[in-house]
């Protein structure tokens, strides 16, 4: 079943139970029998990305195409928590142990994630630049047969794109924070602050001092699995929103370029494995956590799949147009070489041209989702403080 259409059943689901009067022990039970359900639904999603083919371009890790499916099952499991949290429940357990807690440190990370959307959305113009690039080299070595003048512009922007694809964290920030920034944290907004209505958009760019890698670590302040009768309690899709809300955003990091990335695979998330959708988080994070380490030795723009093709095949043609330059002639053989690799340069050049658009659409929407529902939140808790007797 499409993740769509699990959300539609599941928050249909409770929402006739809100409308309907039962039993107490009836109510604990229907309830014990959603957190199960959006447990199950969760564990399939990551499932399923996990299991996505590294050999079809269009579904490998980390592609444009995985990390639009990645936000669109973080925006279902995000609406089915807050069915659970907010839908066919008394308002007043948000403001009871351990929600009391847990709520606020929700809340806080939520705003880091704001930061971290910011971050990434700034990173996209990045990603932009690189196929623009690529696109100019392609067209100069399409032409047949290849010249001089052809050879010479191929080299020229592949040298520009090589160049800004391996350029560090620090430098990549330097050059592009060059107006004034901002960060939602940095500017303590706190759990109980609803977030300004000039800051409702991710056109802004981030301190310049930010740090990715330090934003998401501190995501991870406080996020502990609930124990003992806690887990089968409200408390349980709390920390299991938490968990995927940081994943996400570390991902999002990994894949497209942001400033400060030092020390993103270190980071770690505490999901036991005895969690049916531990198991696929982990795997995931595994994963990307090795391709992390093999790139930020010799320093990466990121992980993207488009962008990891863009710069192996941009490294095979420049040394297509130095032997070009160097013998002033090339045979018939290596012209078809360099035409069969500019044309397989042109398939991610195709693939952001028609996914990079879609894909800042839908952090948009992850942006004004997670504010969303932060306000929702902060608004009960006041009903909840408003409506609580006077202490005598």
């Amino acid at each position: 079943m499409p993740a769509t259409d699990y959300q539609a059943s599941f928050l249909g689901r409770i929402s006739i139970r809100r409308n309907q009067v039962i039993a107490m022990d009836g109510n604990h039970e229907q309830e014990l029998q959603d957190l199960e359900l959006f447990s199950k639904h969760v564990s399939e999603r990551f499932a399923e990305l996990l299991s996505s083919p590294d050999d079809v371009p269009f579904d490998a890790l980390l592609s444009i195409s995985w990390l639009r499916k990645l936000l669109d099952f973080f925006l279902c499991c995000e609406a089915e928590f807050k069915g659970i949290l907010m839908m066919g429940n008394d308002p007043s357990q948000i403001s009871k142990p351990p929600l009391d807690r847990l709520i606020p440190e929700f809340l806080d990370r939520s705003v880091k994630a704001l930061d971290v959307c910011n971050a990434v959305t700034n990173g996209l113009e990045s990603v932009r630049h690189y196929q623009k690039l690529a696109e100019i080299v392609v067209s100069a070595l399409e032409q047949k047969p290849i010249g001089d003048g052809q050879s010479r512009r191929a080299k020229k922007t592949l040298t520009s794109l090589i160049s800004a694809m391996n350029v560090d964290d620090k430098e990549c920030s330097a050059a592009k924070a060059t107006e004034r920034s901002w960060s939602f944290s940095r500017r303590g907004v706190s759990s109980k602050d609803r977030v300004p209505e000039h800051f409702r958009s991710v056109s802004n760019h981030v301190a310049k001092n930010w740090s990715a890698a330090k934003q998401i670590q501190a995501m991870t302040n406080n996020l502990v699995p609930p124990r003992g009768a806690e887990g089968s309690g409200l408390a349980s899709p709390v920390y299991t929103m938490s968990v995927i809300m940081v994943f996400v955003m570390w991902a999002l990091v990994a894949a497209i370029p942001c400033q400060e990335r030092n020390g993103l695979s270190a980071i770690h998330f505490p999901a036991p494995k005895q969690l049916n959708w531990a198991q696929s988080i982990i795997g995931l994070h595994e994963k990307i956590g090795e391709e992390w380490k093999k790139k930020e030795k010799k320093g990466t723009a990121g992980l993207l799949d488009e962008m990891q093709k863009m710069e192996k095949l941009g490294n095979i043609l420049m040394d297509f147009t130095d032997s070009f330059q160097f013998h002033g002639d090339i045979t018939d053989q290596k012209a078809e070489e360099a035409a069969a690799h500019a044309a397989e340069l042109a398939e991610p050049c195709r693939r952001m041209e028609e996914g990079l658009l879609p894909l800042q659409m839908q952090i948009r929407e992850v942006f004004h989702r997670i504010v969303k529902t932060r306000t929702e939140l902060l608004n009960a808790l006041d009903q909840v403080g408003k409506s609580s007797p006077p202490l005598l």
